[in-house]
């Protein structure tokens, strides 16, 4: 099966280029002022990507699209682009995870008598995307379905085939879920209510990855003339299913509007008065159109048509989430599972945080500084409410997925930076609680400073990675404390920044497991893969002992030292990259293989860069241009694993430019090797950064000089105040290495 659905990915691959290049909705491919011509919803569609091609609008609440399978880890986001039919169209999906939630409020719209099965064939030429909308025709059904969406309103538009009944499947019991059986046990309660022949209301209180309860309005431009409520499929399900036939009053055209809230009905009515408030669709969607533009037209880049469509489609990916779940008048709810009110407006969830620590919030500190400080306000808030900064938050509620808590470099990013939207001493205190109290199942922190690690006969699963990125965090905290003036917190968490090399063992060259009696595991396989979410547990988090060695983001040139110079530290990376021997087992998320780095998991993402680190950069800028163009491309399996929350994307955009934050916290850029010709990147007050690669070519892929200004320019990396300053960075490249 997995074979049969690489052949059929390879040759439907044409169809996705022609479909999104001619959705009719767009300009002409020559006004260059539209920057959605070059993104394709249909990238990471396929293999393990987890994206989607539904209806977008940046950082919104709703993602409403096509469902063509759930049940498993394939359907993180409902769509499977091999497939060749949809079972509904569901309101909001995730992006790019290794996780299953949402999918909720799945329409399915019929010509004709009603059928037991409902799902429908469509023809992939008519399967529109483009950020904002979507397009498919229901060959089966015999519908034509639009969609597009506001900040909190999903508009669907339907035309039914002439002279039939006009029909539509509403199933509130429907959702993403890990198997089968969920489906009829995942609905924990569920009321609706018909408020008129063209509204209807209600919530369902549901659980999956979290648990949580969402509210809807659900309003029609034609009455509803009868409702038929069909027969539980199990006697668990707690959510009714009704197939409504409209009067369509001789126009074969059905429009809906759905809005969704978190903290009540009036709360999703008051989202669809402000946003929708009439029947213009393609009003709704001009709207969300010029919305993606303000922010793909922040970056303007120069290349070729590929070039173009795998960059913009990253800006997209990295901005169709964080989601702004707070309603219109800034209410909300929160882990306190209580009704707040938002001091900015805004409350972001679905961040992704163990992912888009590492390159997605320092992209959106460049790109999109306006929403930084209202995402530090969240944490913080979420802070109080819980007890502890979010570690993975979906709606509003922890799932507790993933290790350490990224949050914490996320706020201390922005505070060294000079984001000053936040109380900068409330939030050193919520770093503080978060990893000094044991709050959670997952902190353990007097364990922690008592054996300077976690033991794995202590702590069972991921004591090792756990160890290694609770040392960044703390060393984040430190930076935090020190600029602050607290210098005893400023000692003690520089002291626990170090705890990394209690782990390393120089027999094996790895961070390798140590008990409490200060015991090396043994037997001890370096390429072992852990899973602590799956039956595999182990020492690692999606990863094995191999790659998460080099995990000290906040002390590279320590880890080096640690392994006996640039020398030794040089033959380890080297055969990190070149081994041919492979895992005992396998991780569906460890892929994007060189050697056993893995590109398709975020441990991985940093480590080209080391390179730089040993006067070695050439490795670094030959190991860029080998995985830009082998695990970014422009097709539906086109990347290499989950795009986690923008995270994969954020590494491109980076890479392509010619740098990369390797500390997260620390302001630098370390230096690659730039894909692309030319990149201007418009960082407000009328200041603009621009990078140019020049000679660049597919021979030329090594960095022969740099120029920062105008001035020879030898340092391993730029700054953050180069880039939001506005400067010129120029490379010249050659075919040959150059030291």
């Amino acid at each position: 099966m997995k074979i049969f659905r690489q052949i059929k990915t390879i040759l439907l691959a044409v169809i996705v280029a022609s479909v999104v290049s001619c959705t009719p909705t767009q300009q002409d491919k020559g006004d260059e002022k539209d920057f959605t011509q070059y993104v394709n919803p249909f990238i990471g569609t396929a293999f393990t990507g987890h994206t989607f091609p539904g209806a977008t609008y940046p950082l919104g609440m709703m993602q409403p699209g096509p469902e063509t399978g759930n049940f498993s880890w394939d359907y993180c986001s409902g769509y499977v682009y091999d497939d060749d039919r949809i079972t509904g169209f569901t309101q909001n999906r995730l992006n790019g995870t290794g996780g299953i939630d949402l999918g909720d409020l799945l329409m399915q719209p019929f010509s004709g008598e009603k059928r037991d099965d409902l799902s429908s064939g469509f023809d992939k030429a008519t399967e529109k995307a483009s950020p904002g909308y979507y397009a498919v025709e229901l060959n089966d059904n015999g519908v034509n379905v639009e969609i597009t969406t506001a900040p909190h309103v999903a508009f669907h538009r339907y035309t039914f085939t002439e002279g039939e009944p006009a029909n539509l499947l509403v199933d509130f019991q429907s959702g993403l879920v890990w198997t089968a059986d969920r489906l009829f046990t995942h609905i924990l309660d569920n009321e609706v209510t018909f408020e008129s022949d063209r509204m209807i209301t209600g919530w369902t209180h549901r659980r999956e990855w979290v648990e949580r309860t969402y509210y809807f309005a659900i309003e029609f431009d034609k009455p509803i003339i009868s409702s038929e409520q069909l027969e539980p499929r199990d006697p668990r399900e707690k959510a009714p299913r009704h197939i409504l036939t409209f009067d369509m009053q001789d126009d074969p055209t059905l429009q809906m509007k759905i809005a969704m809230s978190t903290t009540g009905v009036e709360g999703a009515k008051k989202n669809l008065a402000a946003e929708v408030n009439g029947w213009d669709f393609n009003e709704v969607h001009q709207n969300a159109k010029e919305a993606w533009n303000n922010y793909l037209s922040r970056v303007e880049i120069e290349g070729t048509q590929d070039d173009k469509v795998n960059f913009y489609t990253s800006i997209y990916h990295l901005y169709i989430q964080p989601n702004n779940i707070a309603d219109v008048d800034g209410r909300y709810v929160g882990p306190s599972r209580e009704i707040a009110q938002s001091t900015t407006g805004k409350h972001y969830s679905t961040l992704s945080q163990w992912d888009t620590f590492r390159a997605a919030f320092p992209m959106y500190t460049i790109l999109s500084p306006e929403i930084i400080s209202d995402l530090v306000n969240t944490f913080v808030d979420y802070s109080v409410q819980k007890g502890h900064l979010p570690i993975w938050a979906l709606m509003g509620q922890e799932t507790y997925t993933m290790i350490s808590n990224h949050s914490i470099s996320m706020i201390v990013d922005a505070y060294l930076k000079g984001f000053d939207g936040f109380d900068a001493e409330r939030a050193y205190g919520e770093i503080k609680k978060t990893i000094t109290e044991s709050n959670h199942y997952k902190s353990d922190w007097e364990i922690y400073d008592q054996y300077g690690y976690y033991p794995f006969d202590l702590i069972k699963v991921e004591s090792v990675s756990r160890t290694l990125e609770c040392g960044f965090s703390d060393y984040a905290a430190a930076q935090m404390a020190k600029k602050l003036g607290k210098t005893e917190d400023y000692e003690f968490f520089m002291k626990r920044a170090g705890y990394y090399s209690n782990l390393f063992d120089k027999e094996t060259g790895t961070m390798r497991p140590k008990d409490s009696k200060g015991e090396w595991l043994s037997p001890f396989d370096p390429y072992a893969l852990a899973h602590a979410d799956s039956q595999v547990g182990g020492h690692y988090t999606e990863a094995n002992a191999l790659q998460y060695t080099w995990h000290v983001l906040q002390d590279i040139p320590g880890l080096i030292e640690l392994m006996g110079g640039k020398e030794a530290a040089g033959k380890l990376l080297d055969y990190l990259f070149n081994t041919t021997q492979e895992s005992s087992n396998q991780l569906s998320d460890v892929t994007g293989l060189i050697g056993q780095y893995a590109h398709g998991n975020e441990p991985s993402h940093h480590i080209a860069y080391i390179y730089s680190f040993l006067d070695r950069p050439e490795e670094t800028q030959r190991l860029i241009r080998r995985i830009t163009t082998d695990f970014y491309q422009n097709k539906p399996d086109g990347l290499i694993g989950n795009d986690d929350c923008g995270q994969m994307s954020a590494w491109y955009m980076f890479s392509a430019m010619g740098f990369y934050p390797m500390n997260p916290v620390s302001g630098e850029l370390v230096i690659g090797a730039p894909q692309i010709p030319k990149a201007v990147i418009h960082v407000g007050d009328g200041k603009r950064f621009t990078m140019e690669a020049k000679n660049l070519s597919k021979e030329n892929m090594y960095v022969e000089k740099v120029e920062l200004n105008g001035q020879p320019y030898d340092r391993k990396f730029i700054t953050y105040d180069d880039i939001i300053n506005g400067s010129t960075l120029v490379f010249y490249m050659t075919n040959s290495p150059k030291k």
